[in-house]
Protein backbone atom coordinates (compact mmCIF):
# COMPACT_ATOMS: atom_id res chain seq x y z
CA UNK A 1 0.00 0.00 0.00
CA UNK A 2 2.88 2.36 0.68
CA UNK A 3 3.63 2.95 -3.01
CA UNK A 4 -0.03 3.53 -3.81
CA UNK A 5 -0.45 5.87 -0.86
CA UNK A 6 2.59 7.86 -1.92
CA UNK A 7 1.32 8.16 -5.49
CA UNK A 8 -2.16 9.33 -4.49
CA UNK A 9 -0.77 11.61 -1.80
CA UNK A 10 1.56 12.99 -4.46
CA UNK A 11 -1.43 14.03 -6.54
CA UNK A 12 -3.01 15.82 -3.56
CA UNK A 13 0.30 17.55 -2.81
CA UNK A 14 0.63 18.64 -6.44
CA UNK A 15 -2.87 20.13 -6.32
CA UNK A 16 -1.88 21.99 -3.15
CA UNK A 17 1.18 23.33 -4.94
CA UNK A 18 -0.97 24.57 -7.79
CA UNK A 19 -3.29 26.27 -5.31
CA UNK A 20 -0.37 27.96 -3.57
CA UNK A 21 0.68 29.36 -6.93
CA UNK A 22 -2.87 30.67 -7.44
CA UNK A 23 -2.61 32.46 -4.09
CA UNK A 24 0.16 34.55 -5.58
CA UNK A 25 -2.25 36.04 -8.11
CA UNK A 26 -4.13 37.99 -5.43
CA UNK A 27 -7.78 39.04 -5.49
CA UNK A 28 -10.66 36.60 -5.80
CA UNK A 29 -8.42 33.88 -7.22
CA UNK A 30 -6.18 33.94 -4.16
CA UNK A 31 -9.15 33.88 -1.79
CA UNK A 32 -10.70 30.87 -3.55
CA UNK A 33 -7.40 28.99 -3.59
CA UNK A 34 -6.84 29.71 0.09
CA UNK A 35 -10.28 28.34 0.98
CA UNK A 36 -9.29 25.01 -0.56
CA UNK A 37 -5.89 25.06 1.14
CA UNK A 38 -7.57 25.72 4.49
CA UNK A 39 -9.82 22.67 4.01
CA UNK A 40 -6.84 20.55 3.02
CA UNK A 41 -5.01 21.67 6.15
CA UNK A 42 -7.75 20.18 8.32
CA UNK A 43 -7.87 16.87 6.43
CA UNK A 44 -5.87 13.91 7.68
CA UNK A 45 -3.62 12.72 4.87
CA UNK A 46 -1.54 10.14 6.72
CA UNK A 47 -1.03 6.51 5.64
CA UNK A 48 -3.39 5.47 8.44
CA UNK A 49 -6.18 7.58 6.92
CA UNK A 50 -5.67 6.23 3.38
CA UNK A 51 -8.73 4.37 2.06
CA UNK A 52 -6.79 2.05 -0.30
CA UNK A 53 -9.90 1.13 -2.30
CA UNK A 54 -9.60 -1.21 -5.28
CA UNK A 55 -9.00 0.89 -8.40
CA UNK A 56 -11.69 1.28 -11.02
CA UNK A 57 -10.81 1.85 -14.67
CA UNK A 58 -12.23 4.79 -16.63
CA UNK A 59 -13.48 2.17 -19.09
CA UNK A 60 -14.82 3.66 -22.31
CA UNK A 61 -13.57 7.08 -21.21
CA UNK A 62 -9.93 5.92 -21.11
CA UNK A 63 -8.82 7.47 -24.40
CA UNK A 64 -10.36 10.86 -23.56
CA UNK A 65 -8.89 10.81 -20.07
CA UNK A 66 -5.46 10.07 -21.53
CA UNK A 67 -5.94 12.91 -24.01
CA UNK A 68 -6.96 15.32 -21.26
CA UNK A 69 -3.90 14.47 -19.17
CA UNK A 70 -1.63 14.72 -22.21
CA UNK A 71 -2.89 18.25 -22.91
CA UNK A 72 -1.89 19.51 -19.44
CA UNK A 73 1.07 21.25 -21.09
CA UNK A 74 0.96 24.67 -19.41
CA UNK A 75 4.15 25.10 -17.33
CA UNK A 76 2.23 25.49 -14.07
CA UNK A 77 0.44 22.17 -14.60
CA UNK A 78 3.40 19.92 -15.34
CA UNK A 79 4.01 18.80 -11.73
CA UNK A 80 0.35 17.82 -11.37
CA UNK A 81 0.41 16.13 -14.77
CA UNK A 82 3.35 13.94 -13.74
CA UNK A 83 1.79 13.07 -10.39
CA UNK A 84 -1.53 12.16 -12.01
CA UNK A 85 0.13 10.04 -14.70
CA UNK A 86 1.86 8.05 -11.94
CA UNK A 87 -1.37 7.49 -9.98
CA UNK A 88 -4.09 7.35 -12.66
CA UNK A 89 -4.49 3.57 -12.43
CA UNK A 90 -4.70 3.68 -8.62
CA UNK A 91 -7.87 5.76 -8.66
CA UNK A 92 -11.58 4.93 -8.75
CA UNK A 93 -13.04 6.51 -11.89
CA UNK A 94 -16.81 6.66 -12.24
CA UNK A 95 -19.62 8.35 -14.12
CA UNK A 96 -22.12 10.51 -12.26
CA UNK A 97 -25.14 8.30 -12.69
CA UNK A 98 -27.41 11.03 -11.30
CA UNK A 99 -25.77 10.77 -7.87
CA UNK A 100 -25.69 14.55 -7.65
CA UNK A 101 -29.10 15.23 -9.24
CA UNK A 102 -32.70 14.16 -8.93
CA UNK A 103 -33.29 11.12 -11.17
CA UNK A 104 -35.48 13.10 -13.59
CA UNK A 105 -33.31 16.22 -13.72
CA UNK A 106 -32.95 17.62 -17.25
CA UNK A 107 -29.15 17.50 -17.41
CA UNK A 108 -29.11 16.61 -21.10
CA UNK A 109 -27.88 13.56 -22.96
CA UNK A 110 -24.39 15.01 -23.39
CA UNK A 111 -23.76 15.17 -19.67
CA UNK A 112 -25.46 11.85 -18.90
CA UNK A 113 -23.19 9.92 -21.27
CA UNK A 114 -20.09 12.10 -21.28
CA UNK A 115 -18.89 12.70 -17.73
CA UNK A 116 -16.24 11.09 -15.53
CA UNK A 117 -14.83 11.86 -12.11
CA UNK A 118 -12.71 10.52 -9.28
CA UNK A 119 -12.66 11.56 -5.62
CA UNK A 120 -9.31 11.92 -3.88
CA UNK A 121 -11.00 13.26 -0.74
CA UNK A 122 -14.63 12.90 0.30
CA UNK A 123 -17.28 10.35 1.27
CA UNK A 124 -16.18 7.01 -0.13
CA UNK A 125 -13.11 8.55 -1.78
CA UNK A 126 -10.35 6.33 -3.09
CA UNK A 127 -7.87 8.55 -1.28
CA UNK A 128 -8.97 10.02 2.04
CA UNK A 129 -12.39 9.90 3.70
CA UNK A 130 -14.10 13.18 4.59
CA UNK A 131 -17.77 13.70 5.44
CA UNK A 132 -18.14 17.29 4.22
CA UNK A 133 -15.36 18.15 1.77
CA UNK A 134 -14.59 16.80 -1.68
CA UNK A 135 -11.53 17.08 -3.90
CA UNK A 136 -11.08 15.28 -7.18
CA UNK A 137 -10.93 15.43 -10.96
CA UNK A 138 -13.81 15.96 -13.38
CA UNK A 139 -13.93 15.30 -17.13
CA UNK A 140 -16.49 16.13 -19.82
CA UNK A 141 -16.41 14.71 -23.33
CA UNK A 142 -15.63 17.12 -26.18
CA UNK A 143 -18.43 19.37 -27.45
CA UNK A 144 -20.58 18.85 -24.37
CA UNK A 145 -22.78 21.39 -22.59
CA UNK A 146 -22.97 20.99 -18.83
CA UNK A 147 -26.26 22.80 -18.49
CA UNK A 148 -26.95 25.68 -16.10
CA UNK A 149 -27.25 24.46 -12.53
CA UNK A 150 -26.61 25.43 -8.91
CA UNK A 151 -26.00 23.74 -5.57
CA UNK A 152 -25.69 24.70 -1.89
CA UNK A 153 -22.03 23.62 -1.74
CA UNK A 154 -19.48 26.36 -2.46
CA UNK A 155 -17.43 25.01 -5.35
CA UNK A 156 -13.99 25.57 -6.80
CA UNK A 157 -12.65 24.46 -10.17
CA UNK A 158 -9.05 24.66 -11.34
CA UNK A 159 -9.12 24.36 -15.11
CA UNK A 160 -6.62 21.92 -16.59
CA UNK A 161 -7.74 21.84 -20.24
CA UNK A 162 -6.46 24.31 -22.87
CA UNK A 163 -9.87 25.95 -23.32
CA UNK A 164 -13.25 25.74 -21.64
CA UNK A 165 -16.38 27.87 -21.79
CA UNK A 166 -18.22 29.25 -18.75
CA UNK A 167 -21.46 31.10 -18.10
CA UNK A 168 -22.22 32.59 -14.70
CA UNK A 169 -25.76 33.68 -13.90
CA UNK A 170 -27.20 35.84 -16.67
CA UNK A 171 -23.77 36.75 -18.03
CA UNK A 172 -22.34 35.97 -21.44
CA UNK A 173 -20.19 32.96 -22.22
CA UNK A 174 -16.45 33.43 -21.76
CA UNK A 175 -13.53 31.12 -22.30
CA UNK A 176 -10.92 30.31 -19.67
CA UNK A 177 -7.49 28.77 -20.10
CA UNK A 178 -5.33 26.25 -18.23
CA UNK A 179 -4.54 27.06 -14.62
CA UNK A 180 -7.48 29.45 -14.25
CA UNK A 181 -9.60 29.13 -11.13
CA UNK A 182 -13.39 29.38 -10.85
CA UNK A 183 -15.26 29.84 -7.58
CA UNK A 184 -19.03 29.33 -7.48
CA UNK A 185 -20.66 30.59 -4.25
CA UNK A 186 -23.60 28.62 -2.80
CA UNK A 187 -26.53 28.45 -5.24
CA UNK A 188 -24.76 30.61 -7.83
CA UNK A 189 -25.96 29.60 -11.33
CA UNK A 190 -23.25 28.39 -13.70
CA UNK A 191 -22.77 26.32 -16.85
CA UNK A 192 -19.75 24.85 -18.63
CA UNK A 193 -19.08 23.78 -22.20
CA UNK A 194 -16.24 21.89 -23.82
CA UNK A 195 -14.93 22.29 -27.33
CA UNK A 196 -12.80 20.06 -29.60
CA UNK A 197 -10.89 18.69 -26.62
CA UNK A 198 -12.34 17.25 -23.41
CA UNK A 199 -12.89 19.53 -20.44
CA UNK A 200 -10.73 18.49 -17.49
CA UNK A 201 -10.37 20.08 -14.08
CA UNK A 202 -9.67 19.76 -10.41
CA UNK A 203 -12.93 20.29 -8.54
CA UNK A 204 -13.82 20.75 -4.90
CA UNK A 205 -16.98 21.15 -2.85
CA UNK A 206 -15.90 22.89 0.34
CA UNK A 207 -18.87 22.08 2.63
CA UNK A 208 -22.60 21.32 2.62
CA UNK A 209 -21.99 18.54 0.11
CA UNK A 210 -25.06 16.48 1.01
CA UNK A 211 -27.58 18.56 -0.92
CA UNK A 212 -28.15 17.78 -4.64
CA UNK A 213 -27.59 20.04 -7.63
CA UNK A 214 -30.59 21.80 -9.20
CA UNK A 215 -30.87 22.28 -12.96
CA UNK A 216 -31.85 25.84 -13.93
CA UNK A 217 -33.69 25.80 -17.29
CA UNK A 218 -32.55 28.17 -20.03
CA UNK A 219 -34.15 28.56 -23.43
CA UNK A 220 -30.89 28.44 -25.43
CA UNK A 221 -29.61 24.96 -24.56
CA UNK A 222 -30.61 23.38 -27.88
CA UNK A 223 -29.04 26.25 -29.81
CA UNK A 224 -25.78 25.96 -27.85
CA UNK A 225 -25.59 22.19 -28.20
CA UNK A 226 -26.17 22.41 -31.95
CA UNK A 227 -23.46 25.07 -32.32
CA UNK A 228 -20.74 23.26 -30.35
CA UNK A 229 -19.28 21.38 -33.38
CA UNK A 230 -18.44 24.77 -34.97
CA UNK A 231 -17.00 26.52 -31.89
Amino acid sequence: MTGKYERVRGVVDAIAGLLRACCGEGGATAKAAQRMLDRLATTELTPGAFADLPPQSPGLHRALLNEAIEHMQAPGLLALQQALMAAVDDLVWAEDQMKYYAPDANVGAGYRTGNLHTLLIGPGACGFEHADFTLGFFLLHPRTLYRDHAHPAPETYVNLSPRSGWRFGEGDWRDLGPGSLVFNPPMAPHATRSYAQPFFSVFSWLKDIGEPCVVLPRDDWTEIEQALPDL
